[in-house]
């Protein structure tokens, strides 16, 4: 029996004791690994960059000439005339050149009638055009870098929260293992009570009564194992969730000894926080933003030149190609007042995101001042639960040698069972807490290395 004894003994204290660290930490790794890539929410941040990134593209391109290729055909009758009296103009003249000469070399000629509307006319031209001073473009651009950089920044800030996610999912995982083992073990020593009870029924030295109530408390067991077997299936499909995997896939568990951290490496400062870097580029678009509205005080100047053909559309030579080469500026001198309130608005929204920043900074402060607390009551109560732990384990022991002999009553063992096995499930608890919270100070401290993710 001591044998069995310390057998469970063993195994529970393997459990208790955890994970090798790099072990652990690769496994953690290839699956924070596998986050980054599939997770359905990252991928929707990531999107959301490349729209970024596209839309800094379109603002530099801005810059760049446009080539465009225009094109009108005409065709008309009727409308506004101009009269040309040709006829009246010239036939005196001519009919005396005629009397003169004594020949009809000089005809008759009648007044014409021109129509304004171009009828059958044909304009086709390419038309090049490029900004030469546009404050409007480059502050635009300006504008456009900032959004960019703070959309890397929130890819960063889902990357972070994914990772301690993914961790706490682990451990949550890993403790729900533990427990479903804890309950299991718990079974093996009910059956050997039940065992026992058997033994002493058939020898005359017990009654029915300490057999029955064996029996019932592995009933009660039995109940708790398919409760933590159903916590052990949820958050495995909460990790695979997070993963973007079947639901049911496994889980690579490796456990050896681990020894939990007397204190936290790192200090107080979150200033590399990339919700403050999502700030900071925020501000910075606004400040862009409030230079744009000022830029009208600045002329805008824009070259053209057009190459075409003016005519029949048949016809195309010397007559009528052409070109026609400008340069245009524009340079608003008075709005009443509008420009002066667009001002004063993106002045607001830069102070009201200024402040923003501010009081996030100290939110964040506070996150990390609290982790770390977290962090080490999480310590002590491991600590604690590791010292009930092996005083359970001895408490059961000595109930058991004294009930074997006859000298106890089966109530006092089937409590010192019940404190022993929730002093395994305690310790389990407080391990994987211990773990959870060093994920959350690593969040709020912002450690954990993304760019080789």
């Amino acid at each position: 029996m001591s044998t069995s004894i310390t057998k469970g003994a063993l195994l529970i204290l393997a459990l208790a004791l955890g994970f090798s660290a790099k072990a652990q930490q690769q496994a953690l790794d290839n699956y924070i690994q596998q986050a980054f890539s599939s997770n359905k929410g990252l991928k929707d941040q990531n999107i959301q960059l490349d729209q970024a990134l596209y839309a800094l593209k379109e603002a530099k391109s801005l810059f760049g000439p446009d080539v465009t290729f225009l094109g009108s055909y005409v065709k008309s009758g009727g409308g506004r005339t101009i009269d040309f009296p040709v006829g009246d103009m010239l036939n005196p003249a001519y009919s005396t050149l005629n009397q003169l000469t004594g020949t009809h070399n000089f005809p008759t000629l009648e007044n014409m009638k021109f129509q304004l509307t171009p009828d059958n006319f044909l304009d086709a031209k390419v038309r090049t055009s490029m900004p030469l001073i546009n404050a409007e473009i480059y502050y635009n651009q300006q504008i456009k870098k900032e959004q960019l950089s703070r959309q890397q920044a929130a890819v960063n800030v889902y990357k972070r929260q994914l990772v301690q996610d993914v961790k706490t999912a682990y451990y949550r995982y890993y403790q729900a293992v533990q427990a479903v083992a804890i309950y299991r073990s718990a079974d093996g020593l009910i059956s050997e009570n039940i065992r026992i009870n058997e033994s002493m029924v058939r020898n005359g030295v017990r009654n029915n009564t300490a057999l029955y109530r064996s029996k019932t408390e592995k009933e009660k067991n039995e109940a708790s194992i398919n409760q933590a077997e159903n916590n052990r299936d949820n958050a495995r499909a909460y990790f695979n969730f997070l993963l973007n995997r079947p639901l049911t896939d496994s889980i690579v568990l490796d456990s050896s000894t681990i020894e939990i951290p007397a204190a936290m490496a790192g200090g107080d400062d979150v200033s590399q926080r990339e919700e403050l870097q999502e700030y900071k580029h925020a501000i910075g678009a606004y400040q862009y933003n409030n230079k744009l509205q000022r830029s009208y005080l600045i002329p805008k100047l824009n070259t053209f030149l057009d190459l075409g053909s003016q005519g029949l559309p048949n016809k195309f030579d010397n007559t009528t190609r052409y070109y026609f080469f400008g340069v245009n500026m524009e340079w608003n001198l008075f709005s009443f007042h509008k420009n002066k309130y667009k001002i004063k608005q993106s002045e607001t929204a830069l102070n009201a995101v200024s402040m923003a920043a501010s009081q996030t900074e100290d939110q964040l402060k506070l996150q990390l001042f609290q982790a770390k607390n977290d962090y080490i009551s999480a310590v002590k109560n491991y600590n604690t639960a590791r010292a009930q732990l092996d005083f359970a384990e001895r408490y059961y022991r000595d109930q058991l040698k004294v009930y074997k002999e006859g000298q106890l009553l089966y109530l006092e063992l089937v409590d010192a069972q019940n404190q022993l096995t929730q002093a395994r499930l305690q310790t389990s608890v407080t391990q994987a807490n211990v773990q959870s919270t060093i994920a959350a100070v690593e969040r709020a401290q912002a450690s954990y290395p993304l760019e080789n993710k």
